[in-house]
């Protein structure tokens, strides 16, 4: 997914994302211990890509925190 694309998303979007991801992720280290996949640079993008989904989704709870305790 592209960063504007994240960014679009809503909370529940993003954790639902995230462990449907993670849940890739596994399957995918598990296929390659068992036999090599194909593009093995896929599984550090697929890394990466939690890592920026984390990230936009805590950046989203700090920012309805704010709004919270700031009304």
């Amino acid at each position: 997914m592209k960063k504007e694309e994240i960014k679009e998303l809503s909370i529940q979007e993003l954790k639902a994302q995230i462990e449907a991801s993670e849940k890739a992720y596994r399957e995918l280290k598990v296929t390659h211990a068992i036999s090599p996949i194909d593009n093995p640079a896929k599984i550090t993008k697929d890394r990466r890509d939690i890592a920026r989904l984390k990230t936009v989704l805590r950046q989203k709870e700090l920012a309805a925190m704010a709004e919270t305790s700031g009304k």
